[in-house]
């Protein structure tokens, strides 16, 4: 039991934070999204790549981060948020932004930890759907 709670409280606690990060974003999207750009027209990547990034982090982090909260497809979910932030962090090092990989390295190391543990996650919203699946 102890196991399962431990991975509830890691699993609230990063989709949380991946869902703030998507939540605080949406209202101010379009300059969310200047400020990549800017941030990254210096950089070897070419906005072609960065402008539709810049656009699809903020709803990503906010439907995958909630996701994760509820325990919803946990296990696609994490795997798609360790995509995410693989991206961020190779972003980061492409504009020497130092200072943000270690954030995003702690989380990707509770992403793996849910990814890991997946059979500890009793408490979510997967076991409801396929308790009710077995039931049909």
């Amino acid at each position: 039991m102890q196991n399962k709670t431990s991975y509830l409280i890691v699993r609230i606690a990063i989709g949380i934070s991946m869902f703030g990060h998507g939540l605080v974003r949406l209202p101010k999207l379009h300059a969310f999204s200047e400020g990549i750009l800017k941030s990254f027209e210096n950089s070897m990547l070419p906005e072609f790549l960065t402008l539709p990034f810049s656009y699809v982090l903020p709803i990503s982090e906010f439907i995958f981060g909630l996701f994760i909260v509820l325990g919803f497809f946990t296990r696609m979910s994490a795997i798609v948020v360790s995509a995410l932030l693989i991206s961020l962090i190779f972003g980061s090092a492409l504009i020497e932004n130092w200072g943000v990989i270690t954030a995003q390295l702690v989380h990707i190391a509770f992403i793996v930890y849910l990814i890991q543990n997946i059979k500890d996650n009793t408490f979510a919203l997967d076991n409801i759907i396929s308790i009710k699946r077995a039931e049909s």
